[in-house]
């Protein structure tokens, strides 16, 4: 009304009993089947995100790497949520420090951007079992990824967990999420159980409400998409940098004939993908992606392919990312950022520069102690005794290295083979016979080793889980001794299986607080070195570079960086975030070498990454 006091105005609207066409609409942010786009709050909106891991980002950098993005023009960001990084037992929850995903949501909404959540339960990224706890595995028969009651059970009290936590940050709610992604390529599965989306969907609605927007991703083959796609969820697709972005558009259309297109373009093929939007062509309002758009290193957590055989992920997970893995913006930043202000402009300011880096130098490391002589440190309750190996599941050991000891049953006078079923070693196995290697047992690689020995000599076998399969139907993917070890085609018996909890005694300060063991210097086999080194009064990131060294781990103050492999590659340098080093006091530094170290073992510390290199000619771009 006309004459009505502002007071009484405001008192009316504040109680709702007062509508105007001027009153704002509520926060929305939902799909129009009708104009073909997403609306939020109402208005036409079209989005174009990139995607970032703070699982493989140090906390004190996550401010810079979503600020370089913002900056890039992106107005949203894709982000996974690895359920087996915060529940590593089963009910023991973990949202501290690096795992803070509250956190790290708050800071997006800090610096604007809005937020596509892809909280799984499977999310793949090659990470470690994709984003599944190994856990899980302990029901040996459990089927993954499916309404096997065993699992939906562990997967509802995760979400009870986790989705409490998202449902006040989602934009309908006044925060920044204005989508959530129920599991993640299911098509891709053999399972293939509309149960399970169905029981996700139902837990998703119950748990966050029915006003968030819920998609599905998957490939763009019909099977895919037949698999993957439910009723009551928005279906988005995904695609590679030789793709057809139309016909890719294409499939999407298929199943879902109207509302906006949605695609995930991967590595590379960003700005190709904006640029199929041509002028004239009906596409209002998509969705684009650019997956990964910053990655940084899969530390302890790397994954594994399976393509006819096992291939484990490099430590780092910077496969041309347009910014680097050490938060540089690189030329196909700029590039994207081009193309991306022909659409929409862009933020005012510069760029944030790259993070300064420091060539430490050399380091002179000195051997500690073999590994097999620190057992009662690094496995302080003991061994389990058992007559046939047992899998690190069955001992339930999720990560890092396991020792299976046992006795020569005979003299061994001849060169004798040592063997394991086809793939039972699961996935590296170093064999030290009286302490002395003799050589590496690999999974679909060499699975015999030739030896002679005494009746009671100890046999040891040093396993690694170099990375869970995180894509396709092996996901179950079990870790140890999976087979009897042979001696001439007879079974060896009676193991002392020793789980090593190697990542919590480094994390406590040892072997640097420890008192120093006298060792066999030049004994090749798994063995820890140590050394420390100041800076020059200031933090900076570097890289740390193998000279002469096999395979093996590297911990900088306690912190696992993830593992070398230089004779394989292609990474031929470790990153070492800044926010990991001390000023003012020595940093200590800890390497597992597993077969051999150079005779003068040293570490360089240099100022640029080196990648795409190997020192052999028959080998893998992944470890």
């Amino acid at each position: 009304p006309a004459r009505m006091g502002l007071p009484a105005l405001a008192l009316l609207l504040a109680a709702g009993l007062l509508h105007t066409q001027a009153s704002p609409p509520a926060r929305s942010f939902q799909l129009d089947y009708e104009e073909d786009c997403f609306r939020k709050d109402g208005a036409p909106f079209r989005y174009i995100s990139g995607s970032i891991h703070y699982a493989r980002v140090p906390r004190p950098a996550w401010r810079d790497r979503l600020l370089k993005m913002y900056m890039s023009g992106l107005s949203a960001v894709q982000v996974y949520v690895p359920w087996n990084y915060h529940e590593p037992l089963p009910g023991v929850y973990d949202f501290a420090g690096d795992r803070d995903v509250e956190a790290f949501l708050d800071l997006t909404a800090e610096l604007g951007l809005l937020v596509i959540l892809r909280p799984g339960p499977y999310i793949c990224a090659e990470w470690e079992m994709g984003g599944l706890p190994a856990w899980l595995l302990w029901k040996p028969d459990i089927v993954l990824r499916s309404s096997d009651p065993a699992y939906l059970a562990a997967v509802d009290s995760w979400l009870h967990v986790l989705l409490p936590k998202i449902k006040p940050r989602l934009y309908q709610n006044g925060g920044n999420i204005i989508s959530v992604q129920v599991e993640n390529e299911y098509g891709s599965y053999y399972a293939c159980d509309y149960e399970y989306l169905r029981h996700l969907l139902g837990s998703f609605r119950a748990l966050l409400g029915t006003e968030v927007l819920l998609f599905t991703t998957d490939g763009t083959r019909a099977e895919e998409l037949r698999c993957g796609t439910l009723q009551g969820l928005y279906a988005t697709i995904d695609f590679g940098p030789g793709s057809n972005v139309t016909e890719a558009f294409g499939a999407q259309r298929r199943v879902e004939p109207k509302g906006p297109l949605a695609g995930v373009p991967s590595s590379g093929s960003y700005p190709p993908a904006l640029r199929h939007s041509q002028p004239g062509a009906r596409v209002p309002c998509p969705g684009l992606c650019q997956s990964p758009f910053h990655q940084l290193t899969s530390l302890p957590w790397p994954g594994a392919d399976f393509k006819d055989q096992y291939k484990p992920v490099t430590t780092s997970y910077d496969y041309d990312a347009p910014l680097s893995e050490a938060g540089d913006p690189t030329e196909k930043l700029f590039a994207i950022r081009t193309v991306i202000s022909k659409f929409q402009p862009l933020p005012v300011g510069p760029m944030p520069p790259a993070t300064p880096k420091y060539a430490y130098g050399w380091v002179a490391l000195q051997k500690y102690a073999d590994l097999l002589d620190v057992l009662d440190v690094l496995c302080p309750s003991g061994p389990i005794q058992s007559q046939f190996p047992l899998t690190f599941e069955a001992i339930k050991q999720s990560h890092g290295f396991v020792v299976y000891r046992t006795q020569l049953p005979r003299d061994v006078l001849d060169p004798t083979l040592l063997g394991a079923p086809p793939h039972s070693v699961c996935d590296r196995g170093y064999v030290m016979l009286q302490q002395e290697y003799r050589g590496t047992l690999e999974r679909d690689g060499q699975t015999t080793l030739r030896m002679t020995g005494k009746a009671g000599d100890t046999l040891d076998v040093l396993l690694e889980n170099m990375g869970r399969i995180s894509f396709g139907a092996n996901v179950s993917d079990f870790k140890g001794l999976l087979g009897n070890l042979s001696l001439d085609s007879s079974p060896l018996s009676n193991w002392l299986i020793y789980p090593l909890a190697i990542d919590t005694a480094i994390q406590q300060g040892w072997p640097h607080t420890a008192l120093p063991k006298s060792s066999s210097q030049g004994r090749a086999g798994p063995a820890f070195y140590t050394g420390t080194f100041e800076t020059p009064g200031i933090t900076w990131d570097t890289f740390v570079k193998f000279p002469g060294w096999s395979k093996g781990q590297l911990w900088i103050n306690g912190f696992n960086l993830g593992r070398y492999w230089p004779c394989r590659g292609p990474q031929q340098t470790l990153f070492v975030p800044g926010s990991v080093l001390h000023v003012g006091r020595p940093n200590n530094i800890t390497v597992l070498e597993l077969e051999g170290a150079p005779p003068i073992p040293f570490l360089l510390f240099l100022d640029q990454p080196l990648f795409n290199r190997t020192l052999s000619s028959s080998t893998e771009a992944t470890e």
